[in-house]
């Protein structure tokens, strides 16, 4: 899987919309990581719902999350990464009229 296709007319998501689930992380002040609390739970809980049908049934998915397993991370985490795909490729399917 690559990185969801972006219309050349189609804005890029801003940091505000990408923390609109919390599925991105956060920098904290130590330099580190930690998981957005805030955002749209039903929109998280979309997302993990697709994520988990597309593992099931699509093998580019599971090829993957394999991937992100190989560098290291956790399930979750390439979970995570994967929400995150998800969620680019919505935003990028919705007519630039919407996103106004």
């Amino acid at each position: 899987m690559e990185e969801p296709d972006r219309p050349a007319d189609h804005p890029r998501p801003t940091a505000d919309q990408d923390h609109q689930t919390p599925s991105a992380p956060l920098k904290n002040r130590g330099g580190g990581s930690r998981l957005n609390r805030g955002g749209d739970r039903q929109a998280n809980a979309a997302l993990w719902r697709i994520a988990m049908v597309r593992l099931r049934y699509d093998q580019p998915t599971r090829d993957y999350l394999a991937k992100r397993q190989a560098e290291g991370k956790t399930k979750s985490e390439g979970i995570r990464c994967l929400k995150r795909y998800i969620a680019r490729a919505i935003y990028y399917s919705l007519p630039k009229a919407a996103l106004s």
